[in-house]
């Protein structure tokens, strides 16, 4: 069996978090990256719709899988931004993007925006 290291964008979380069997196969992943700006916008969906008991159990959960953004990620996500700025690609998932091929993962997202780019896996 290949083991494949992954990041997660905040859509991952977000439908594993409600049992969407489209992600199953991600329940037994062991290798899973994010950052904390993904963590972020997580809280916040879950702060608004199920309130501030949920928002911090799930924070909590996957604060163990965050890694740090250094100011070169930054900078290099902001440029491939600007790069596809005729897309609606946000700035935490263009972050997310460069920071999984910055660490040689695969970046799995929902958002439909990538579903065409190299080193994604897209799952709905």
């Amino acid at each position: 069996m290949v083991i494949k290291n992954y990041f997660f964008d905040t859509y991952v979380f977000h439908e594993l978090a409600l049992g969407n069997p489209n992600y199953a196969k991600f329940n037994s992943v062991v290798n899973v990256l994010t950052c904390k700006l993904n963590l972020m916008e997580l809280y916040y969906t879950f702060l608004c719709k199920y309130g501030k008991d949920i928002a911090e159990v799930h924070y909590d959960k996957f604060t163990k899988c965050c890694i740090d953004i250094d100011d070169e990620i930054i900078k290099k996500a902001m440029d491939f931004k600007q790069e596809h700025k005729k897309r609606n690609l946000s700035y935490v998932d263009c972050i997310g993007y460069i920071l999984a091929i910055h660490k040689g993962l695969i970046f799995v997202t929902g958002d439909k925006e990538f579903e065409h780019f190299p080193n994604v896996e897209f799952v709905k």
